[in-house]
This record gives C-alpha cells, structure tokens and sequence, in this order.
C-alpha cells in the first residue's frame, strides 16, 4: 500500500485578481504577457525563477535559433543591445548577430520591457493547482515564501513548457515520441572563458565536422567524453572570449517528475569537468578555457504535448503549409530531433541539410485546448506531433506562439467571450499581421 499522508484544508489568501494571468516567464510567457498588457488588460505573470526568459537567460541558452515573426523578439534583441552598451560589453566579435544572447542585458532587458508594457510580475512562485468552474479556470493556485494564495483570472495562459496549467485543468495529452513515449535528452548549458577567438573553432551543429590536426573532432568527442556526452557544439557570445557549450547530455529524462529532472541536473554538472578538459587537449583555441558559470535552469527539449482544436504534424513543416486560420507566420526551424539513446543526431533529426527552405504558419487550434474554455497554449507545449514539435519548440517560434496567445486572451476579455474558440481569428491576425 501506498504511504500517503491526508493534508488538513486551509484557507488561503486570494492574492491577486487579473484579466489574464501567464503561468511561466521563458520566451512564450514574455511574448503573451507583453503583447496582453498592451493591449490594455491587466497581466500579472507568475515565475518560479527570479527573472525573466527562461531558457534564454536562467537556462543560458547560446542563442536564438530558428525564426519567426514575433516582432517583441526582436523588441527584445534591441533592448539588449542597448543594455550590453550600457554595462560596458563589446559585442565586436559578434559580426552584427542580435540572436546571441548576453543573459544578464537580457534579464534587464527584459524587466524593462515588461514594466513599460504594465506587466505585473511575481517570481520565485510556482504553480500548484487550478480552480475549476465548470469548463473554465477560475483561478491558479500558486505557492512562495508568503505561502500558497489563490490568484483570480479570466483567462490564463500556460507557457510553464511542460505545461502544468493544462495538466491540472485536466487537458489530454501524451508524452514524448508517440510510438514508445521517449522524449528527448536533457542539457544544461555552460559558459566558457579565455578562448582564443583567432584560432577557435565554432561547430554550430551536429552535422558540422571539424577537422584538427589530432581528428576529426565530432568523432573524437563521441569516443573520448564519458557517455552519455559526446558531441560537440560551441557558440560564440557577445562577450569577449567567452562561448556557450552545448554538450551537457541526459537521457531518458522526465522534466515531470522532480526525482528524474533533479538527477538529470547533477548528471549534466558532473560532465562539465570532462568537457573542459577535452576542449583543453583537442579544440583549436580552447587550450587555456575556464568555466565561467553553468545554467540555473536545465534545458528540457520534451515532455508533454496536449490535445487541441488542431495539430501540428510533421507534413505541414516539410510542405511550409499555409493555414487560413494562422496565428503565428514566418516559423522557420529545422527538425531538430536529439538522440534519445546517446549523442548527437536521432536518426529522425536534420539540422544544416535540411533542405526545406520556406516558413511555415501554425493555426489557432494549436493554442485552443480541448476541454477548457478560457485556456491558452504557449510555447512547446501546443498541440503538436513529436517530430513537428522539435522545430516549433525553437525559442523565436515560442515567442510567436505566445504573442498569439497573449492577444487572443485579451481579446477574450475585452469581448467578454464565454470560449476561447469564438476570438476572432482574423482580429488576432490583424495585430500580430501589421508586423
């Protein structure tokens, strides 16, 4: 039998009463609370770290790779900018590239943003449960240091990524790959300093081979790095001397559950030691590289994907489809499929030759899940295929999707609508359109 204990019930505080409430700050959370609050509804986002941008900040994301039309996206590469200007950092190396990131101009950045757009922001909080009213969520339960409070919404958009709103709510979903529920591995990023710019190497994929007088060093990661490590991948960063590493790997991860991700973590960080020394003795331009500073927040690829109005698959990526109903445009990502068995590449992946070269758009369906009549999807967890996920799940293309999220809301309020399936969807393209 099961060792269970019976909480005591409670009363708790009601918190906070808002139009439309964003559970999860990364880049889909930004793009909605952002696009919501200008649109002159109050917006209150809830975030369990201390900052903004999610992977592209507490998760050290290198950069944003993949595109899309989100104009705040690159609202955001401005601001940023602006910041590394002002706290005295030279992005000459960079050659003009804004999608790399410099985490902590973007963490300002970010703050700014929000703040002139009257975002309301509440971090160090975590979602707990949800309040149902019939088809609706009334509320969010969330818990802090003050303790667990009720924060009233008409609407709410999940952008948690694993999507722990529409869990609660009781949205179907499925995890991971549809034949066998595997999903793909986990990476926490590193920041490296002291490299040699003038003699480094930068491979930016897994296809990428780098030939160095001791091998070629793709296949010299795979037999030298402890598995489940072993590729190599190597971003250049705004700051002088100092590159993101992509080469942290996990497998067979489930951000879902706490014991899994937490081993996970510590899996990565105990990699980290045998990856500077591989740089030291086999990377051009790495000899002398130190560890400046790891990821606080791990980079989860996959976990669960919800069932809603419309799906995504992996056909409407190769063929650039075009649906009447968009929301977002101009998504562009390859298929960026990790291998769930060790390094590198899955065999179901492509990254620099893939050769489908056009945009594709996603449909409003995509955001609407089925069950619930006042909740948005955003970001990784729309409905969608594994394979057609692993391009949608691209920061730029996140942000999008929660653009269209954060105006479909507001307009949800502003129209006092009783089902999120009746916005207008040529109202949410007119706006997110004029970009």
């Amino acid at each position: 039998m099961k060792d269970i204990y019976i909480e005591k019930e409670r009363e708790i505080s009601v918190i906070a009463d808002v139009d439309v409430l964003v559970c999860g700050g990364g880049p889909a959370g930004v793009g909605a609370a952002i696009r919501a609050a200008r649109l002159g509804v109050s917006v209150m986002v809830v975030e369990m770290l201390d900052c903004l941008g999610g992977m592209a900040t507490s998760g050290m994301m290198s950069h944003y790779t993949g595109d899309s039309s989100s104009s705040v996206m690159r609202e955001i590469f401005i601001r940023t900018r602006e910041k590394c200007d002002v706290l005295g950092y030279d992005d000459g190396n960079m050659h003009g590239d804004l999608a790399a990131i410099h985490h902590e101009a973007q963490k300002i950045a970010l703050d700014e943003l929000t703040d002139e757009s009257g975002v309301k922001k509440l971090y160090y909080t975590k979602v707990c449960d949800v309040i149902r009213d019939g088809n609706k969520v009334a509320g969010v339960i969330v818990e802090n240091k003050s303790g667990r409070g009720l924060i009233k919404a008409k609407t709410v958009i999940d952008s948690t990524g694993d999507g722990d709103v529409a869990f609660l709510a009781g949205v179907p979903y499925c995890k991971g790959r549809e034949s066998d529920g595997k999903m793909q591995p986990a990476t926490l990023m590193f920041k490296v300093g002291g490299v040699d710019y003038s003699r480094a190497v930068f491979p930016p994929t897994f296809e990428t081979e780098v030939p160095t007088e001791k091998g070629e060093l793709q296949a010299l990661g795979k037999s030298i790095l402890p598995f489940p490590a072993g590729h190599v991948l190597l971003y250049r960063q705004p700051t002088p001397g100092t590159v993101c590493c992509n080469m942290t790997n996990a497998l067979d991860v489930d951000a879902t559950d706490a014991f899994s991700v937490s081993k996970a973590t510590e899996q990565c960080r105990a990699q980290i030691p045998y990856i500077i020394d591989f740089l030291h003795k086999y990377a051009p331009g790495y000899e002398n590289c130190w560890l400046m500073s790891a990821g606080s927040l791990i980079g989860i690829r996959e976990t669960r994907h919800f069932e809603g109005e419309a799906r995504l698959e992996k056909e409407d990526i190769l063929s650039a489809r075009y649906y009447e109903d968009w929301v977002v445009r101009k998504a562009y990502f390859n298929l960026d499929v990790h291998n769930m068995t060790g390094n590198g590449l899955d065999v179901t992946g492509v990254q620099h030759k893939f050769t489908q070269q056009k945009p594709y758009t996603i449909p409003y369906g995509c955001l609407i899940p089925k069950n619930v009549d006042n909740l948005f999807l955003s970001g990784r967890n729309i409905s969608g295929s594994h394979i057609a996920h692993s391009s949608f799940r691209a920061m730029p293309i996140c942000m999008a999707v929660g653009e269209a999220a954060g105006v479909a809301a507001a307009l949800f309020v502003k129209n006092d609508l009783s089902s999120s399936k009746v916005v207008n969807v040529k109202d949410i393209q007119k706006i997110v359109g004029d970009d």
